[in-house]
């Protein structure tokens, strides 16, 4: 089967010739959960412990090719692919009519955004929300927010395109940074700050804002990838006000239950995501595609394997 490949960091992708091996007991042709651990069998199987299941870095043999260095398994999934191989904890059944490459958009950054205001943040009818970035995930924060009800949701970003777009999916305010103090921006237009903020970007400075923009007793949570090592600088004071923050990994998501529910919000027409496709490419378009992302240039692209 083609797939794509990373030689080295920092490199474009190569299209290569990669096989798969038949599979094992309990797999079709990456798993995600166990089941039995403390986190699975407590509901928090997106922190599944068990590295049988959840395979560390470079202990994965799935992958072979023609080359003699050995092919690692990008987070015990690598999708760039034509195939790949999965544990049946990793498969839900979805309906028919859902059209695949709509669906393959829940199954990473929809579910991320929606479940970090849904199940990690508990976003309450009502209550106000900021997310800070607009791009694929924060996009799904946004309408994952309105779908939870709250009752004003402020969408933070400098791209002019993506504020337009995230308005269409539920967002009642827009703030550019470049207009101004971001923080102070927020504070004016909810009298004072948010129950909740969202940083969807991955930076020390957005983190750290959307820390300063909550009322007392709110709770920021980080959804971005910080950097491994940076650190975030916070007031121990706001603290004493009973200010939150906290991470969300993968949205907090119980994919069984909330695959199926998003796919009905999609039907229903309540998740918007054909707004989310900015192209559709072919594998070997791949580089193209990170290029256009890293730009700024697009939401999210899809790569159709028939094209």
């Amino acid at each position: 089967m083609k797939a794509a490949v990373l030689h080295e960091v920092n490199t474009p992708l190569v299209i290569e010739d990669v096989s798969l091996p038949k599979p094992g007991p309990r797999e079709v042709l990456i798993r995600t959960f166990c089941g039995t651990c403390d986190n699975c069998t407590t509901g928090r199987t997106v922190l599944c412990t068990d590295t049988t299941v959840k395979m560390l870095p470079g202990a994965s043999s799935r992958l072979s090719w023609a080359r003699s260095e050995k092919l690692n398994q990008f987070l015990n999934l690598s999708s760039f692919a034509e195939q790949m191989l999965v544990h049946e904890n990793a498969i839900v059944k979805i309906r028919k009519d859902m059209p695949l490459e709509l669906a393959a958009l829940i199954g990473c950054g929809v579910i991320t955004g929606y479940g970090a205001v849904v199940n990690t943040a508990k976003v309450a009818p009502g209550e106000t929300v900021v997310v800070i970035g607009c791009g694929g995930v924060g996009m799904a924060a946004i309408n994952g927010a309105q779908i939870a009800g709250a009752g004003r949701i402020i969408a933070v970003d400098t791209n002019p395109a993506k504020l337009q777009l995230a308005t269409k999916l539920g967002a009642t305010d827009i703030v550019d940074p470049r207009n101004g103090d971001v923080v102070q921006q927020v504070r004016d237009l909810t009298n004072g700050g948010v129950h909740h903020s969202f940083e969807v970007l991955g930076r020390k400075e957005t983190a750290e804002q959307a820390f300063a923009m909550l009322v007392p007793g709110g709770t920021a949570t980080i959804v971005g990838m910080i950097p491994f090592g940076q650190k975030i600088e916070l007031h121990g004071f706001d603290f004493l006000r009973e200010r939150k923050i906290q991470g969300s990994s993968m949205g907090s998501n119980h994919f069984r239950v909330d695959m199926p529910r998003l796919i009905e919000f999609y039907m229903r027409g309540k998740l918007h995501l054909e707004d989310w496709i900015s192209a559709k490419l072919k594998l070997s378009e791949i580089n193209e595609g990170f290029a256009a992302m890293k730009a700024g240039k697009t939401v999210r692209s899809v790569i159709v394997f028939d094209a």
